[in-house]
């Protein structure tokens, strides 16, 4: 049996490539659209990609396994469990149900409905039949992650499906009762690691055993249902806007929607002096120190790093044509697409990002003077509000700012503040953007303020951080 992970650090996501080198096939599971990887790894391996399937529709990111299907003559296998609402709705070539098998010469790939993250996740119980009659492992998806399990609060948070974040949280209960009877030397093979929002602590070691996670993953340390639902409920991350685009994508069309690409296909390379002139959205996406000190007016800073890709799907619609400041467009481009967005106008290099915009930043000691006369804004999330922020501060998490500007006054300055600087230097490009002038980073945020041994609110505000 040939087992190969692929793992994609922008969204925190794994995908695998199980075969059998006696007849030579294989197959693929939750592939992203990055594709030309697969297909390179079965040539360099001998392999032929026969089937192609996921563990259910996913949020995160679009779904490459249609595309894979296509261009490989691989047999496309989806879930058939779960709501009619929540079904595959395009053509494909295998429904699966529980129970059912996929086989690879002498691989089987057995199916397990184990829904809760959603009503129609599977899981792939994997046995080499070569050597053993057991499975050896399990492609557990969003269902089990290592010290985590999937959250079942997305159909309601990031889909807008009222009432089925409870329910989804007693069903995913049940889900990991009936599947602790598996034997405890599975290895379990999850579909995201650390950094990922599709669970809120999930570990970057890469896979586990049912037996570890047993005796020491929180879920199955819960004594009762109502234990868990309570504690799976908790302080889940808000969900970033882009997900209910994904999800809509992925479960009606299995990819991106049809329409343009973008005129970076074609190697348009305009000026910035015409872009700017159209006020079109620009994406500038250098370091925020070097934005902070010289950018142009009105484009956002989305910094290449990390979490690029999350604040490129809160901040970027996908309705309308932006362009981009990069000197790696391949790498960005290839990222975006990840994700779906396409429309990409044209790109500029980052020496020609430069100009008369500035974002003045200001250490903790001195704004305690400045934030007197300014509107304060907190842009972290509800669960880092809740457990303290600066007295005073107005808390707007930062996916949510721009569609409420409108709150802030617009005559004070306003000084932005995140955990540790990099969040609020984004919020405050956004501000930028819409005309607010006077805007000033808290350099370091509120780390740095509490190292400074200034005061902080630590009363629970529990309900304000939820309507946040």
């Amino acid at each position: 049996m040939f087992v190969k992970r692929f793992f994609e650090p922008a969204i925190a996501q794994a995908s695998y490539m199980i075969g059998c080198q006696r007849t030579g096939e294989a197959v693929v599971v939750d592939a992203n659209r990055d594709i030309d990887q697969y297909v390179a790894v079965a040539a360099q391996e001998g392999l032929r990609i026969a089937f192609v399937t996921e563990t259910h529709i996913h949020a995160d990111y679009l779904s490459g396994s249609r595309e894979l299907a296509q261009r490989t003559g691989a047999s496309l296998c989806l879930s058939d469990e779960g709501d009619a609402d929540w079904k595959y709705q395009f053509p494909h070539d295998r429904k699966l149900k529980d129970g059912d098998r996929i086989t690879i010469g002498n691989v089987r790939l057995d199916v397990v409905h184990t829904p809760g993250h959603t009503p129609e996740h599977i899981s792939f119980l994997v046995t080499d039949g070569a050597a053993a009659d057991r499975p050896i492992a399990a492609l557990t998806g969003d269902f089990i992650f290592v010290g985590d399990v999937g959250r079942p609060d997305l159909l309601e948070r990031a889909a807008n499906i009222k009432g089925t974040m409870e329910k989804g949280a007693r069903v995913l209960w049940g889900s990991l009762q009936k599947f602790a009877s598996q034997d405890e030397w599975l290895q379990i093979w999850p579909g995201h690691g650390a950094g990922s929002a599709c669970g809120k602590g999930i570990s970057a070691i890469p896979s586990s055993t049912l037996g570890y996670e047993r005796r020491f993953n929180w879920a199955y340390g819960c004594k009762s249902e109502a234990e868990f639902v309570e504690r799976v409920l908790a302080g889940q991350p808000e969900p970033p806007k882009y997900f209910a685009t994904m999800k809509r994508l992925n479960r009606d069309l299995g990819g991106p929607e049809p329409g343009p690409e973008g005129a970076i296909a074609f190697g348009y390379r305009p000026t910035p002096e015409e872009v700017m002139a159209t006020n079109s959205l620009v994406i500038d996406t250098r370091p925020s120190h070097e934005f902070a000190a010289s950018h142009r007016h009105g484009a956002v800073n989305i910094p290449l790093n990390g979490s690029f890709l999350t604040w490129a799907g809160w901040l970027i619609p996908y309705d309308r044509e932006f362009y981009l400041f990069t000197d790696r467009e391949d790498e960005v481009r290839r990222q975006l697409s990840l994700i779906g967005l396409h429309r990409i106008g044209g790109v500029m290099p980052t020496g020609a990002a430069r100009g008369g915009g500035e974002i003045p930043q200001i250490a903790a000691k001195d704004a305690v003077a400045r934030i007197q006369g300014a509107t304060l804004v907190d842009v972290r999330s509800a669960n880092e509000w809740a457990t303290g922020h600066i007295p005073g501060a107005v808390h707007i998490p930062l996916g949510y700012l721009s569609e409420r500007l409108s709150t802030i006054p617009a005559d004070r300055p306003i000084v932005v503040q995140c955990q540790s600087g990099g969040r609020s230097a984004i919020a405050a490009s956004l501000l930028a953007r819409a005309g607010r002038r006077d805007v000033t980073n808290l350099s370091g945020g509120i780390t740095a303020w509490a190292a400074a041994g200034l005061p902080i609110d630590t009363e629970a505000h529990a309900a304000e951080a939820t309507r946040s």
